[in-house]
């Protein structure tokens, strides 16, 4: 069941991180995700099968200390943006922050309710493993290698790039995030969202 919660959890927060794109691109005047029919949570609409599901699920019995997934991206049109850069980066960062927001009133829950049910209540543990997938969803995602979030957040201050090495960058990106994970997991990444996670929940 706690697997299965946690499925639960990191489908449901890879959906309203790809929506919360589709938002941000709807208020700066691209309507491509709504006329696709992506600005819903349904997730029969986001799910990726390798994403959302195979991998999380090879990742949790593997006990890795990373469990990440992803959904199909919500599609936009950066030619619909006045400014392409700024406006791609916009979009790009309300995925993550969409995620640190859920986290964040988690939290709030957590240390809440900390005082008002015992320690041994399934409250707890279940609240943790939402901010901890959340914080965890968010700092992946910031990661500044394409394609994640991240690297479309450094793009204003980049000198311009050519479409062809961008769509170069994106199409070999995870190679370069896979290896990141590899050698550098241990050393940034597992740390910091360790860090985040006591700092919201004071464990």
């Amino acid at each position: 069941m706690i697997i299965a919660f946690q499925v639960v959890v990191l489908v449901f927060s890879a959906v309203v991180h790809e929506v919360s794109h589709g938002v941000m691109a709807e208020k700066l005047g691209d309507p491509t995700a709504r006329l696709a029919g992506r600005l819903t949570l349904n997730p029969l609409k986001h799910l990726d099968m390798m994403g959302s599901v195979i991998l999380p699920l090879l990742l949790i019995f593997s006990k890795s200390p990373l469990v990440f997934g992803w959904a199909k991206p919500v599609p936009y049109n950066p030619y619909n943006l006045k400014d392409p850069q700024k406006g791609g980066a916009m979009i790009a960062a309300a995925g993550p922050l969409s995620n640190i927001a859920i986290a964040v009133v988690m939290a709030v829950f957590y240390r809440v309710a900390a005082g008002l049910l015992p320690l041994t209540s399934p409250a707890f543990p279940l609240a943790e493993i939402v901010i901890y997938i959340n914080v965890m969803l968010a700092i992946f995602n910031l990661i500044p290698i394409p394609p994640l979030d991240g690297s479309k957040l450094l793009y204003p201050f980049l000198p311009a790039l050519s479409p062809q090495t961008m769509a170069m960058l994106e199409r070999y990106g995870f190679l370069f995030v896979l290896a990141f994970l590899l050698f550098l997991g241990d050393v940034i990444l597992y740390p910091l969202i360790r860090i985040v996670f006591g700092f919201l929940t004071g464990v």
